[in-house]
């Protein structure tokens, strides 16, 4: 090889291992009609077009964008006069399925219509149930979850006027949104003090979530009971998962369908209002129907101060802490992810028992549109917080990595101190899974100015922290935790410009 072609190769072996590493971001131009008060949710990514949905008021539209993040076209949503109550989107390669539901008179109606990637209707509107109400309602009736891969989804409702005895109407359709099976059952509420999980479908169609009791004021858990229904069976199964005794915090739930086995996990206490003192993980395995796995993990005074710091009290270490999300492995084990988030104000802070009381500010707002502006913490801040200056804060991110017997295989942190004043938009997190390595955005500031941070967690628990993300153009203030992941290395991430809504498309 002569000296100029080995320059030439040199250079190639540069620029491939440069841009393997590089980033881009392209932003979207501010549209006239959104502003901070709009409503959205992020589609995804659909016959190579990124669809946002977006409401404001009674006006439903669908942008466009290319692969630019240029606007194509906005599209209303015209199918009806009536004001819609809620919409739901399953994202497919080259369409989507869109479920909403709207009321007209004493009928609420919940439809499915079928759209391409330009947001145009592939199908008339379907319908798939209709519920008589008799009054006029802006809280939704029906529920959407879909499985993982997104062969089954089920559009749920349940009658609670009963308050002893709930009835669930269940309808499991295919991915063609033709009908599967339609079931109704009732659900013994036991105590006053019942609740749900949240509910999730298996790749075979199954439903499953967890039925617990809150006690003591409501500011913990216990009494967990595993609920599932199978896609051709019109009952529930209960299974007690013996939890009578142990103070338990917010129970997250997750699918393995690699494994066939669901995981529920929860922090917990030694006594009620108690410090938290470690993790408590179930592994329920569908094929045995048994507990495989059931383990106790006492935070250590090493994690203690991994999570905290070195000066903080290791004793409180994990009391601002709340799960965040758990990622399983095809071998069976699993990565939880948790964050420290709290607010003060000028008469005081809140703790995670103020927080449980009224339900966690971290859980998903299920029972509206998707978007950052309306009853995003779900939490009591802005019923007691009127007259009073709250401060938002998201402090470090705890990950532990679990083997299939549910041991500790590495656990780290990534350090952070975020805090804002009477908004909590542009604090937190959002992770992408390009599959060997999980990305971790969030906002920093660096000389007064306001950054979008990218620190990477490998396979082996390593964390490495990268370069500030270019292109990040001054005046763009953005909302990671609000991001969706649409493709194996790329997000779509909403930010505020002056006072106008946009969205980012970050490549990595």
């Amino acid at each position: 090889m002569n000296f100029s072609k080995l320059i030439v190769f040199a250079f190639v072996c540069w620029f491939t291992c440069f841009t393997a590493t590089a980033q881009k971001i392209s932003y979207s131009e501010p549209e006239r009609e959104d502003s901070r008060r709009t409503e959205f949710e992020i589609i995804g990514r659909v016959g190579g077009n990124i669809l946002v949905f977006k409401n404001n008021r009674s006006n439903n539209f669908i942008s466009v964008y290319d692969n630019e993040m240029k606007l194509v076209e906005r599209v209303p949503l015209d199918y009806v006069d009536d004001k819609w109550i809620n919409v739901d989107f399953i994202p497919y390669g080259d369409y989507c399925w869109m479920i909403y539901q709207y009321q007209r008179r004493g009928i609420v109606y919940c439809m499915g219509v079928k759209i391409d990637g330009k947001a145009k209707r592939m199908i008339d509107p379907i319908e798939l149930d209709t519920t008589k109400i008799g009054w006029a309602s802006n809280n939704k009736i029906y529920s959407t979850v879909f499985s993982d891969d997104k062969q089954k989804i089920m559009v749920f409702k349940i009658n609670s006027r009963n308050p002893a005895n709930f009835l669930f109407t269940t309808l499991l359709f295919n991915e063609d949104m033709q009908l599967q099976a339609k079931h109704r059952m009732n659900l013994a509420m036991d105590e006053r003090n019942d609740y749900f999980t949240d509910f999730l479908l298996d790749n075979q169609g199954d439903l499953v979530f967890g039925k617990f009791i809150r006690k003591g004021g409501s500011d913990y858990v216990s009494d967990l009971k595993l609920i599932t229904k199978k896609a051709d069976t019109e009952e529930f199964l209960h299974i007690d998962l013996k939890t009578r005794d142990r103070v338990l915090d917010e129970i997250k739930i997750k699918v393995d369908n690699s494994n066939n086995r669901y995981l529920l996990s929860s922090l917990y206490y030694k006594q009620r209002r108690g410090n938290v003192e470690g993790l408590y993980t179930i592994t329920w395995d569908k094929a045995s129907q048994t507990v495989v796995k059931e383990h106790m993990m006492t935070f250590s005074d090493e994690l203690r101060r991994q999570a905290k710091g070195p000066d903080a009290n290791i004793k409180l270490a994990f009391n601002d802490y709340f799960l965040k999300t758990i990622i399983t492995k095809k071998d069976g084990g699993y990565i939880l992810i948790g964050e420290a988030m709290y607010t003060t104000t000028r008469g005081g802070a809140f703790n995670r028992w103020d927080y449980l009381s009224w339900n966690s500010p971290w859980s998903s707002p299920l029972d509206y549109y998707y978007s950052p502006y309306y009853n995003q913490w779900r939490s009591p801040w802005n019923r007691w917080g009127a007259g009073q200056a709250t401060r938002y804060h998201a402090e470090n991110i705890l990950i532990l990595s679990f083997d299939k017997d549910g041991g500790v295989e590495w656990s780290n942190v990534i350090p952070k101190s975020q805090f804002d004043d009477e908004t909590d938009m542009l604090i937190s997190h959002q992770i992408l899974n390009t599959g060997g390595e999980i990305h971790f955005l969030f906002n920093l500031y660096e000389r007064r100015t306001l950054l979008l941070n990218d620190h990477t967690l490998g396979a082996n628990g390593k964390i490495t922290r990268h370069p500030t993300l270019k292109n990040l153009d001054k005046g763009f203030e953005f909302m990671p935790r609000f991001g969706k992941q649409v493709s194996s290395r790329s997000m779509i991430m909403p930010c505020q410009y002056r006072n106008y809504l946009t969205f980012a498309k970050i490549d990595f």
